[in-house]
């Protein structure tokens, strides 16, 4: 018995060069720094959920989601 799960991390494909934000393919703003310059190079995956952690503050992100570590 075949079962389809719809894996939605495979519509990642481009990171925010500005604040390293993680986006779909179909977006074409950054909806976390209104930048629209990506990548889709880039490597490693922080998720930030509470944005009053000490990660949060580190890498800067002020919204939670998804974030590249390195992004060229």
């Amino acid at each position: 018995m075949s079962r389809e799960i719809k894996d939605s991390s495979s519509s990642i494909k481009f990171a925010c060069r500005k604040c390293k934000y993680i986006l779909g393919e179909d977006e074409t703003k950054c909806p976390h720094c209104g930048g629209s310059e990506f990548s889709d190079e880039w490597s490693g995956i922080v998720i930030i959920l509470d944005t009053t952690s000490e990660l949060a503050q580190i890498i800067g992100a002020k919204k939670a989601g998804r974030y590249a570590i390195k992004v060229r």
